[in-house]
This record gives C-alpha cells, structure tokens and sequence, in this order.
C-alpha cells in the first residue's frame, strides 16, 4: 500500500494549493536573489569594457523568450514536474527523463551553493567561530521551513525580497548621491553605460551569457504548480513577471553602478566586487551590515531552491521513475514532500567541505538543458503535435518565439565552461543507465503517472 494512502481511502495526499500570484513571484525573485548583481558587477564590467547594462539588457531579452515557453507549457501541463514534464509529455517519456535528472543538477546544488556562500560570508565575519555550526544551524532552518509548507517559505521569502529591495534603492540612491556630486562619470544622464565609441557588440553578448545565470529561479517557480490556485493563469504571469522585474532591476542598478564606476581601474579584486562596492559607496560600516544581510538573501534564495528540487523529486517518484514509496510520499499533515526535503537537505550540508567552483559548473549544465528543451517542447507540443500551423500567429507563437529562445540558450552553450560540460555528460551518463536499468535496457516503457488512476 502506497504510504500516500490514507487509511480507510483510496484518493491521494496532495500538495497543498495556498499560493497566488505576489508569493510566487516573491518566492522567484528570492531564488534569482537581485543583490548577485554587485558580485558580478566587476567580471562583466571588465568583459565589456564598461557597458554592463547592455549585457543585461540582452541578457534579459534571451531569458524573456525562454520565459514565454514556460509560460505557454504550464497552462497546458500544469504539473510540479516543470522542464522534467513538458518534456516528457510534449516529445517522449525517455527525453522527459534526461531532462528531469539534468534539471536535479541545477535544482539539487542550488541549495547547497547557496549555504556555501553564506559561509563565505560567516567567515568574513567571525572567523574565530568554526564555520560547519553556522551550515548546521542554517540547514537545519531551511529544511524545517520547508517541512512545515510552502506557505511559510513564501513568507519568509516575501519579507527577504522586501528588504533586499530597500537595500538596492538604498545604495543606488548613495549611488546617485555620488555621481551628482563629481565621482565617476560626474552626470546622471549618459549613454556611456549602454554603447560608447568603443564598443564592441562581441564582449557585451559574452558578458550577458556570463549574466544570464543571475536570472536562474525564474523558471523554478514552475515547480509550484500544484500548489498555486488558478495555475494556469497565475503562474505563466508570474514567470513572466519574474524575469522580467529582475531584469529591470539589473539594468536600471547596473546603469547608476556604471556611471559611479566608469572601469574596473578602483577595484583590487573585479571577481569579487561587492565588497568594493559597499566600501566605496557606503563606507566600512555599511558594508559590515551588508555582508550579515547578504547571509539571509542566500538563505533565501537556498529555502526556495529546496522547495523548487524537492517538487520535482515528487513527481519523478510519482511516476515511478523514482521509488515512490520515498520520493512520491506526501506527508498527511503538512502535505509537502517531506522525505525529499529531508534528503535535499542532507545534501546542503555537504556545503562545510564543498568546492564552490564544482558545485557551480554542476547547476550550469543542468540548467541549460532544462532552457534548451522548453523551448524544443513548445515546438513539438502546440506546431506539431497540436497542429497549431495555420496562421501567421501560430507560426510567431509556437515556432518563431521558441525557436528564438533555443537559440539564445544556443548561445549560453558555446560560452559553457568545460568543466560543465564534462561533470554534466558524466552526470547524463549515469541518469541514462539507471534509465536503462528501470526500463530493463528500454524494454518496457519509461514509468509514468495516470491521473485517472489516482
């Protein structure tokens, strides 16, 4: 008997729909975290010799394409599977898969990164303190918060959102403030920071490529499907929504930040800007009190990533693609995924010897082939499969736009990392052989979930 199974029923435990439209938008912006704008400030500024807002802004307009994939796909499939469903329904069973278990590299690693630079940060403050009780304690709040439901999470996130808010207008105020009375560029109003006489249209898409992985959260909100009321009007918007109020964001801060600091000639360390920027612009106390709140954003953004991967696990074990006794249990009182929020947040505390570099390389991978395949799966789902072909706005809605967004993602896998590139192959190699194993070598069908059964 399914551990989904109450006694004396035969319906099962559901995820709890409490969300509408604000908290999931906060819930995406949380996981995007805006502040990553100040850390990467310095590498793209360098790259496009002073124009990071134009890397910003195409950067935003590639995300925006792969947006409205998103968009189209969840109110057809409206599940908390995300890429992992589309796929796996729009093109086939054993694509969907690959898909689904490239994804958990991205969604998996996203919390424990994020615990890892909290530590960064913890250790930057009180180094006397040993770091591993600061990734316990933090875990340990994640992982309750993500235990007791979606809500709560979405709260949380709301209130760090809100302040991560005051604090960006805070500092581009100072900003401002800076630029008016002589520093930098010395006026407010300038084409500087998006095209000069020097610029080079190469370097400014290489920096967006680079700036494109700050809008990774955008699409993990899709995960809350089955717990959003009305999903399939309110979470296409908030997708939307999402990337494109943190685009803005980035644009108009990185706009000021480029008037204030023409080039990268004021800061000793470009790869690590955040500091320098607060120093400069506010002074040592200021950035004293940032670095403590950038340890909340990040826990932020980890609380929504947790709850992001621990939805997908759900459903990958709801199928029986996964053991579902494990991955598919829904606890009664609570009704979240309470085993996988366990088990992700086991893997967050490898973050006391974690190397941030790997775990990096390993979220980009499995991100742009989650990009890559919502963009393939409007195309197979609505202009082949659907017969969506007619019109010339047929064409522009399920074949120009998404193509458009491949693309741009198309773009992003050129400029991957080769340690990406590798880990995620390896990765692929080990989900296509566990594939093969359930499947018994692909014999019998790839395992799925029948609503009508339920």
């Amino acid at each position: 008997m399914s551990l989904n199974v109450t006694a004396g029923a035969k319906s099962r435990v559901e995820l709890r729909k409490s969300l509408t439209l604000i908290p999931v938008v906060m819930m995406g912006l949380a996981y995007m975290q805006p502040m990553t704008l100040f850390d990467t400030f310095g590498i793209v500024s360098g790259l496009t010799d002073g124009h990071v807002a134009t890397a910003y802004a195409f950067a935003l307009v590639a995300i925006l394409f792969t947006a409205l994939s998103y968009g189209k796909l969840v109110r057809r499939f409206p599940s908390a599977g995300s890429a992992y469903t589309y796929a796996q329904k729009a093109i086939h069973p054993v694509v969907g898969f690959m898909v689904g278990w490239s994804a958990l590299l991205d969604y998996l690693f996203m919390p424990m990164i994020n615990i890892l630079l909290a530590k960064i940060y913890f250790e930057a403050l009180v180094p006397s303190i040993p770091s591993w009780i600061f990734v316990v304690l933090l875990v340990g709040f994640m992982t309750i918060s993500n235990l007791r439901g979606i809500k709560t999470v979405a709260n949380f996130n709301s209130l760090i959102v809100v302040l991560q808010m005051i604090v960006m207008v805070v500092i581009t105020g100072l900003v401002i403030y800076g630029v008016a009375n002589g520093e930098g560029a010395g006026t407010l109003t300038s084409t500087r920071p998006f095209w000069s006489e020097h610029a080079n249209v190469v370097p400014m898409i290489t920096g967006a490529t680079i700036l494109c992985f700050s809008f990774l959260g955008f699409d993990g909100i899709s995960s809350l499907s089955e717990e959003t009321k009305d999903a399939g009007r309110v979470i296409p918007k908030a997708i939307f929504l999402t990337a494109l109020i943190g685009g803005v964001i980035f644009v108009v801060v990185s706009y000021f930040l480029q008037l204030y600091f023409p080039d990268i000639s004021r800061f000793h360390d470009p790869d690590a800007s955040q500091p320098e920027i607060m120093l400069f612009v506010a002074g040592k106390a200021f950035q004293f009190g940032i670095l403590i709140f950038s340890c909340v954003t990040v826990l932020a953004s980890g609380m929504a990533a947790h709850a992001g991967v621990s939805r997908l696990m759900y459903v990958m074990g709801r199928d029986g693609v996964f053991p579902e006794r494990f991955f598919g249990y829904i606890h009664p009182k609570w009704r979240t995924p309470a085993l996988n929020v366990v088990l992700v947040g086991i893997i967050a505390l490898f973050a006391v010897k974690f190397d941030l570099v790997t775990a990096t390389a390993l979220i980009n991978f499995g991100a742009l082939v989650a990009f890559t395949f919502v963009n393939l799966s409007v195309i197979s789902q609505f202009w082949i499969r659907e017969g969506r072909n007619k019109s010339i706005k047929d064409h522009f809605n399920y074949l120009v736009l998404p193509i458009c967004g491949a693309l741009t993602v198309g773009a992003l896998w050129i400029n991957l990392e080769e340690s990406s590139m590798i880990l995620g192959l390896i990765w692929a190699a080990i989900g296509l052989t566990y594939l093969a194993f359930v499947t018994r070598r692909f014999r019998n069908p790839v395992p799925q979930f029948n609503e009508d059964l339920a």
